[in-house]
């Protein structure tokens, strides 16, 4: 697996699990060369971050910009030292469709040798958005935990 310089974190409308993901990602990284960002499939307008996901963030002591807004998956997005890894099996599958080249697009939980989907708490209670950023954190961790092993087997490769 190739050595990635941008994670990016895929849902539907970027307004809530890839905020999330991103978020938390962003507190467990802390190499500088990475950029971790969140995108949605579908952005029809700049809307800002679930008002639930923002109260979920606040609690857990992540932050996200007053200014935020949803952001829309782009041709710029999708570069070869990219990392994308998506809320859903379709959401992937609509990706590769839609662009070309060669680029690294998994589901969140199939990156980690899980099968399912990432629940999606729309229009659930704010426990339902608490549950989300529990499991949330958790996949992120092992995300982040298997990108670390294969970065440092890489290195230590090279060194040889």
């Amino acid at each position: 697996m190739r050595r990635y310089n941008k994670i990016l974190f895929v849902c539907e409308d970027n307004t809530a699990g890839s905020v999330m993901a991103e978020m938390i990602c962003k507190s467990m990284v802390t190499d500088e060369d990475v950029t971790i960002a969140s995108r949605g499939m579908v952005v029809l307008f700049p809307e800002p971050i679930n008002p639930k996901v923002q109260i979920v963030l606040t609690n857990h002591g992540l932050t996200v910009e007053e200014d935020r807004v949803a952001r829309m998956l782009s041709e710029e997005d999708v570069t070869e030292d990219t990392l994308i890894l998506t809320m859903s099996i379709s959401q992937k599958d609509r990706i590769l469709r839609e662009f070309d080249g060669t680029i690294s697009v998994y589901p969140m939980l199939s990156f980690i040798d899980e099968e399912a989907d990432m629940q999606d708490p729309y229009g659930g209670t704010l426990v339902d958005y608490e549950d989300c950023f529990v499991n949330m954190s958790r996949v992120v961790k092992k995300i982040v935990i298997k990108l670390k092993k294969i970065y440092s087997l890489q290195d230590t490769e090279t060194m040889v």
